[in-house]
């Protein structure tokens, strides 16, 4: 579904990744931690894998990735960490989805109920807006460096659903069970991506004008900045004119 790139192109043009790296490893350390509850050893693990890829994507340093690996397997103390989903609404009427990973499910909800509240949203019960959405393989390629046709010849084969072009990306959709044959499809073809994720990709898209948009764009950096958030998922369609606009 279309749409789906936008926020992180938002964030790029925002210099967010950079205002975010202070919180960056915390959160990367409770992906691994997750992930390593499915087994220590990354080449077994894919889970693990990819959490352990992203990580490094971002400079964390070897021994917080082993000291995380370790947490998560139960040889070190601090792998009490649980995931959990947050639905709820935002500006506009938008589908919320909030993955989040805490000691302290109470804190969490408590933190997550206020920021919505104070942006404009508010929290749904289990299963309101889940359903407006898809898990799926998410990866992300350089347009200038790959064609639409270059991927479909080499993702269809491997499992993949739809090559998705988008707001100066290119995305290739799988679903989950085929992310890591996919994945490595194209490793073995030496087409690189930029990112690779499981996401939520929403169904369908709700169109928003620029003021609200904002309002919905300030919410998502709020729940992002809390240090128990993991990702969120909106099924907003950003305007173009608030993209032209972060380019001024």
């Amino acid at each position: 579904m279309a749409g789906h790139s936008k926020w992180a192109n938002i964030q790029h043009r925002k210099g967010r990744q950079d205002a975010k790296r202070g919180k960056i490893f915390t959160k990367m350390a409770k992906d691994i931690i997750l992930a390593a509850k499915g087994g220590g050893d990354p080449a077994m693990n894919a889970t693990l894998r990819l959490a352990v890829a992203k990580a490094k994507a971002v400079n964390m340093p070897n021994d917080k990735i082993d000291t995380a690996i370790k947490k998560g397997t139960g040889e070190l103390a601090g792998g009490d960490i649980n995931e959990v989903m947050y639905e709820g609404y935002g500006p506009g009427g938008v589908a919320v989805l909030i993955e989040a990973a805490t000691d302290n499910r109470n804190r969490t909800v408590a933190e997550v109920r206020h920021i919505l509240g104070k942006g404009g949203g508010s929290m749904g019960e289990a299963g309101c807006v889940a359903w407006m959405f898809d898990k799926k393989g998410v990866m992300s390629f350089n347009p200038e460096q790959f064609t639409e046709d270059q991927l479909l010849e080499i993702g269809l084969d491997a499992g993949a659903e739809d090559v998705i072009s988008e707001d100066g990306s290119l995305e290739v959709h799988c679903a989950p069970e085929d992310f890591t044959a996919v994945q490595k499809a194209f490793e073995e073809a030496e087409m690189v991506a930029d990112s690779t994720e499981l996401s939520f990709v929403p169904k369908n898209l709700v169109e928003l004008d620029v003021p609200t948009a904002k309002k919905l764009m300030s919410l998502m950096e709020k729940l992002e900045d809390n240090e128990d958030v993991q990702n969120v998922h909106v099924n907003a369609d950003f305007p173009d004119e608030l993209m032209a606009e972060l380019e001024d």
